[in-house]
């Protein structure tokens, strides 16, 4: 279970974000959040973005500050700076094992890291698919530690009531991204009550 942070302080929400098929979800998660974004992006989901939709520039003016997933002398290496919570969106399976099995060579993996020793929310929202049996072991393994393992799988029941000609990618990941603020305490958000 996710524990709820205070939604009085202004400290960051954590983006990460891989190399990963489903940067549309991230951008989604950079508009809609109520708080501060800090992103952190590796060099291939810098190019995963310009192949799926927008020059990475473009995305990161979404974000209040941008770091570099090699630069390991950011405040976020550090436990000791607080944070809202941490979601890594899209994940690869490679992230998923390096976060399950403690290791810490990037900003993103050292982050998850802290999350997870200071007890502070981490999402893990797994793009890939199929999972083998490693990445389910690794799923339970960064489970066990504290995380949530949230695959990109978006609520379609959210969507339930919208024509279907109306939809696309962006009303589908907006319903992602809004999944996620809501497991992080933010209000206002659409949930299966107000579809139903």
């Amino acid at each position: 279970m996710v524990e709820l942070v205070n939604l009085e302080n202004n400290h960051p929400l954590l983006l990460a974000i891989t190399g990963a098929s489903g940067i549309s979800a991230a951008r989604s998660l950079l508009r809609r959040s109520p708080w501060p974004v800090v992103l952190i992006a590796s060099k291939w989901a810098r190019k995963v973005c310009e192949l799926e939709c927008e020059p990475f520039e473009s995305l990161s003016l979404l974000a209040d500050k941008v770091y570099a997933a090699d630069d390991l002398e950011a405040p976020f290496s550090s436990g000791s700076v607080p944070t809202r919570a941490m979601v890594i969106l899209p994940c690869t399976t490679n992230t998923l094992a390096q976060v399950a099995n403690g290791l810490a060579g990037n900003l993103i993996v050292r982050a998850a890291h802290c999350h997870l020793k200071e007890r502070r929310p981490l999402i893990l929202a797994v793009r890939e698919t199929p999972w083998s049996r490693v990445d389910l072991q690794n799923a339970l393994r960064a489970h066990d530690a504290g995380a949530v393992v949230m695959p990109l799988s978006p609520p379609f029941y959210m969507l339930e009531k919208e024509k279907e000609a109306s939809q696309t990618l962006e009303t589908i990941m907006d319903a992602f991204a809004d999944r996620i603020l809501q497991l992080l305490g933010a209000d206002g958000i659409r949930n299966w009550e107000d579809v139903r």
